[in-house]
């Protein structure tokens, strides 16, 4: 299905790997060609609102985190080398389901049998190994990176916040990649619940993401931030438990998770009726190929005419990517990053026709850009009082870690 997906310019693909959770969606989601679409410049949220609310069928498609300009009226500067727009959402030619062992196609203009025998009849897909390793830059040296967690540790001293999530971007240019190819790698690196391949035109988001952003089911809302990462021992299991142990309690990733745990209950509080608003899990932890992460739940029950738009108002960007206070950090990422973050901490997924939705997180995500040749992923960590500067960049390169497994090492 991926490889017939991947035949037209705009598709997208999203995978849970088989990861079971109380809270789940479909196994397999798959979307291609487009119909409708909807990508302004500027004036998104009014114009969403208009949008979603007159279509009552699928929509697929990204969220860039610079939409924070109209949600926050913080702007970005830097440059961004893949260029994905602000957000873009497409109504699918087809759209295929799994769930369990049931498979569902859903065509606008094709017959869905057509499709399955379109898609039996592509060749079979062949796992290949990348063959020349990819030298991959650092937008930040090692040093640079040191001294800005510091610099933004004094902001954090002098109360003008609290918590900043600071990123930082590994690229390569003049390079050529098969995409679907180092895709299928990643996946078998490092699987994650939220993974996803997207394409729109000639730029590709190849994401393997553990994190949930923001799920409606009916009137309830969800959301799960990640804050709290260890590496995994998967060759000694009791050495393994140890080290989840160690996350559990541990006070500075305990106290990460927290303030966004109250960030997110402040957003959603924005949107949901009053007093519904709870932690349904605080400091849980999930494990996956590479690390152990703390992820919590929070939940509440939406207003009566609360859109996307409205949501995506309250709480974008989310609350695991910035930090708090959430515009003030906002202003201090862009003094201090390099890069435009772009898709890179936005978000992708879906809208049913019954206006339900579930978007992931982006992060341990491959961005390429196949018209300038330009690869580009990145990775942050949340800075507080208690940082160490040398821990948080090496908690930079393990989240990466399969990232680079898979295109080579960082020079």
């Amino acid at each position: 299905m991926l490889g017939w997906a991947n035949q037209f310019s705009i598709c997208c693909v999203l995978d849970s790997s088989n990861y079971t959770s109380p809270y789940p969606s479909f196994d397999y989601l798959l979307a291609a060609g487009c119909h409708h679409s909807f990508s302004p410049g500027d004036n998104i949220l009014s114009q969403l609102s208009l949008f979603t609310n007159g279509c009552n069928d699928w929509l697929f498609g990204h969220i860039s985190f610079n939409l924070k300009q109209e949600t926050e009226q913080v702007p970005s500067t830097h440059i961004d080398h893949i260029g994905f727009p602000d957000i873009f959402l497409f109504q699918p030619l087809t759209v295929i389901t799994v769930k369990g062992d049931a498979i569902t196609i859903a065509c606008i203009k094709d017959d869905p049998k057509n499709i399955w025998k379109a898609i039996q009849n592509i060749t079979p897909f062949v796992y290949e190994e990348l063959g020349n390793k990819i030298n991959i830059q650092s937008r930040i040296s090692r040093k640079e990176y040191i001294d800005t967690v510091n610099i933004i540790k004094d902001h954090i001293h002098r109360g003008d916040c609290y918590e900043l999530n600071f990123c930082q971007e590994f690229y390569a240019t003049d390079t050529t990649i098969e995409p679907l190819q180092v895709f299928k790698q990643l996946v078998k690196v490092s699987a994650a619940p939220f993974a996803a391949f997207y394409k729109y035109i000639d730029k590709y988001l190849l994401c393997t993401s553990p994190e949930r952003y923001l799920k409606k089911e009916g009137t309830t809302i969800l959301s799960q931030p990640i804050k709290g990462t260890i590496h995994r021992d998967t060759q000694d299991a009791i050495k393994d438990d140890i080290l989840k142990n160690n996350l559990q309690n541990n006070a500075k990733d305990r106290s990460e998770n927290v303030m966004i745990v109250d960030l997110v209950r402040n957003d959603l509080s924005k949107i949901c009726k009053e007093n519904s608003v709870s932690v349904e899990e605080l400091f849980g932890i999930y494990s996956f190929p590479q690390v152990h992460q703390m992820i919590s739940t929070i939940t509440g029950i939406l207003k009566d005419d609360i859109d996307l738009a409205a949501v995506i108002k309250a709480t974008f960007p989310m609350g695991s990517m910035t930090g708090a206070p959430k515009r003030k950090v906002l202003q201090l990422i862009e003094q201090y990053e390099k890069t435009k973050r772009g898709i890179f901490s936005g978000s992708i997924g879906y809208i049913t026709p019954g206006k339900d939705f579930d978007f992931n997180v982006v992060i341990r995500s491959i961005l390429y850009n196949a018209a300038t040749n330009y690869i580009s992923y990145q990775a942050g960590s949340a800075i507080t009082f208690y940082a160490d500067a040398e821990q948080e960049y090496e908690e930079c390169l393990l989240k990466v870690k399969a990232i680079a497994e898979v295109l080579g090492g960082i020079k």
